[in-house]
């Protein structure tokens, strides 16, 4: 997968807006102004993923390429390294669990706006 295809995919979650709040190489997801996703856009060498804390644990000792989030809470946050193994559907697999927490760690009211409306 490679950085655009990365945006594409978060940007087609609803609600999702992209952001560059800390520099202008750091790309930024959230949903609900929190923060899902986020990589190095110059690079793409890895990618933080918000993920629930004992599945954090087993993907680290599965996965040599899933280490503790980079300059994140690393109890709730996973790096990715990007080009060490990590398959697409995986990274996708990863990045529809980091939104899910997210998602369902917002109010009521913001989940509702960030689902859009109903059809």
């Amino acid at each position: 997968m490679n950085i655009e295809d990365f945006r594409d995919y978060c940007l087609l979650k609803p609600g999702v807006v992209e952001d560059t709040p800390f520099d202008l190489d750091t790309l930024v997801f959230k949903v609900g102004g929190k923060i899902f996703a986020l990589t190095d856009i110059s690079t793409f060498g890895s990618v933080n993923l918000k993920c629930d804390p004992e599945r954090a644990i087993q993907l680290r000792e599965e996965y040599d390429y899933v280490l503790p989030g980079y300059h994140m809470n690393k109890k709730h946050w996973n790096t990715i390294l990007i080009g060490t193994g990590v398959s697409d559907r995986q990274l996708r697999e990863w990045v529809d669990h980091s939104y899910e927490l997210v998602l369902k760690s917002l109010p009521k009211a913001k989940r509702e706006a960030a689902a859009g409306p109903e059809e």
